[in-house]
Order: structure tokens, then C-alpha cells, then sequence
């Protein structure tokens, strides 16, 4: 996030459809990027799991993979270019991003 915001003046891609999802794996297959970043977040607020968009838009569209997202600590969300299902990972690993404007 801070890396699209920094250099670019943008923010992690927020998914509010079916469309938008659809889409985004189009265009990371375009670019053969792998499982981009996303600006999905999960993590435990006040007890509760959540999920929420770095860039602060509305939570209204969801596309987990089963078994995701993980409730077990903070973490960030990929976009799988072969189905377009999102799975949570760990925030710290370096993978290829989608940055929107």
C-alpha cells in the first residue's frame, strides 16, 4: 500500500464487483503477474474478524477462495489470475501489486 501510495500517488485496488474482480485477473494475465496484491485486508478488530479496503471505500463485494480468508493473524489479499478468487497470506511477503487511481 504505502509503495503505491509513495510512488505512484494511488492506492491497493479496491473490488466492488464481479465486474471489477473479472476485470483485474484480466489484466494481471495480460502482464503474466501471479497472485497480485490487492487492497483486502483481514484482520481482528474488538474481538471480531473483519475484512476492509486499505483505500477506506465500502466492504460490499467479496470473492474468497474456500477456506479463506485466514482468522488466525493480520493478513493481506491476493487475486488468482486462473479463477479470480481471493486468499489471504501473510502481509510481509514481496509479491507483483495492483495499484488504482
Amino acid at each position: 500500500q504505502r509503495y503505491c501510495q509513495d510512488v505512484y500517488r494511488g492506492q491497493l485496488a479496491s473490488v466492488h464487483s464481479a465486474a471489477r474482480n473479472q476485470e483485474l485477473q484480466k489484466l494481471a494475465q495480460t502482464y503474466n503477474i501471479i497472485s497480485p496484491w490487492i487492497g483486502a485486508v483481514t484482520s481482528c478488530r474488538a474481538g471480531q474478524w473483519e475484512s476492509y479496503w486499505e483505500d477506506s471505500s465500502p466492504w460490499n463485494y467479496a470473492n474468497w477462495a474456500p477456506t479463506h480468508p485466514v482468522h488466525i493473524v493480520t493478513t493481506c489479499t491476493t487475486l488468482n489470475i486462473r479463477n479470480g478468487l481471493w486468499r489471504s497470506h501473510l502481509c510481509f511477503q514481496l509479491r507483483p501489486f495492483i495499484c488504482q487511481y
